[in-house]
């Protein structure tokens, strides 16, 4: 549930609840443990039905049919974003920060939970917990909502980056835009990045003693993210301290499924161990033919030089450079997160290709 009006989102969790939003505070591509168990009935958001713009989408399985939630808030027929929260399997919640900017500018965008996340269905079915059917499962929400390649942006953060990848090599034809913010486009290049650049900005006896923790296999151990919490998510996630995150933010990780989660990325908090670890993308980066914004951050855990090159491979690539930002660029550097995106989404580009540009340099 919410944090109650008025207290600090963080020190309001109860013990359990907060064991188990520390173990997934990274919940984006080889960001996060995910071994706590999964949240309680009592810890579930109500699915508010009545709430204005939201509407339940038919999603049609091999196993079934079941309902995802999406909430749309505005109109603008020229310029629709549908989100996709990373994960997989926390919430829409922590795009709560566009509410402060888009509205203003007119942006017409869709809150989504994909199946599996805490406000849609949770088929406990590992079957469909795939790159592919997730795939599978935007097309559908797409059709429902009635987007098309005159208004639909796709806009992806960390695991949603991934997933926007995917969607736009099989469905070319069907999107105005798309934004990658924060995903690289290979698990490998990630990994490497995590060993080689990001590990070492640890303390060497705390990378030791994660490291110890790692092998055997004590991820769940609170003294994991004891020492976690200060060398790496407050460096690298969201640049603030922990006690002070913003309460959309904790909610949405709150509400992670690890079900979803941990057979995707796997226990580590530094490398994918899980089915996602030798997915890579990047030379089929250049198939992609809309205008695509890359965000990328300085203190992100997402290499951004990677991200700009990412940016040069697209035919139609632009990036942004969040010299404040982190993981969560749209908290500790929403300025140039906020302004970089409305200027790329106003500009509605043409379908053609143009050469790479950077909206702010790298």
């Amino acid at each position: 549930m919410p944090p109650a009006p008025g207290m600090n989102p963080a020190s309001s969790l109860t013990p359990d609840m907060k064991n188990i939003l520390i173990a997934c505070l990274l919940a984006g591509l080889g960001l996060a443990s995910a071994s706590a168990a999964t949240p309680s009935p009592q810890q579930q958001p109500a699915r508010d039905t009545a709430q204005a713009g939201v509407r339940t989408i038919p999603i049609h399985t091999p196993k079934g049919d079941f309902k995802v939630w999406t909430r749309r808030v505005g109109d603008n027929p020229t310029i629709k974003v549908l989100l996709l929260h990373g994960g997989p399997g926390v919430t829409h919640e922590y795009f709560e920060a566009f509410d402060k900017h888009f509205p203003g500018a007119s942006i017409e965008y869709y809150y989504y939970d994909q199946l599996g996340s805490a406000f849609s269905d949770q088929p406990d079915d590992p079957s469909l917990y795939t790159v592919e059917r997730f795939t599978d499962e935007v097309e559908q929400v797409r059709q429902a909502l009635g987007l098309d390649k005159d208004n639909f942006y796709l806009l992806g953060h960390s695991w949603g980056g991934l997933l926007a990848i995917e969607y736009a090599l099989a469905h070319p034809g069907k999107l105005k835009g798309m934004v990658i913010s924060n995903m690289m486009a290979s698990a490998p290049a990630y990994n490497a990045y995590a060993e080689n650049v990001l590990a070492p900005q640890i303390a060497p006896a705390a990378l030791a003693e994660i490291r110890s923790l790692e092998a055997a296999g004590k991820t769940d151990d609170p003294r994991y993210m004891e020492l976690l919490i200060p060398q790496f998510y407050e460096r690298h996630i969201l640049r603030k301290p922990f006690a002070s995150w913003p309460a959309p933010l904790l909610r949405s990780f709150e509400h992670l499924n690890p079900k979803v989660y941990k057979p995707l990325q796997g226990p580590s908090e530094l490398g994918i161990q899980g089915l996602l670890a030798n997915w890579d993308r990047f030379d089929d980066l250049a198939r992609i033919d809309v205008p695509t914004l890359v965000i990328g951050a300085r203190h992100d855990t997402m290499d951004p030089a990677y991200l700009k090159k990412m940016s040069q491979r697209l035919k139609q690539g632009q990036f942004l450079y969040c010299e404040n930002g982190s993981h969560m660029a749209m908290y500790d550097d929403a300025d140039c997160y906020f302004d970089g995106l409305l200027k790329f989404l106003r500009a509605a580009p043409a379908r053609k290709a143009v050469k790479p540009r950077s909206l702010r340099s790298y």
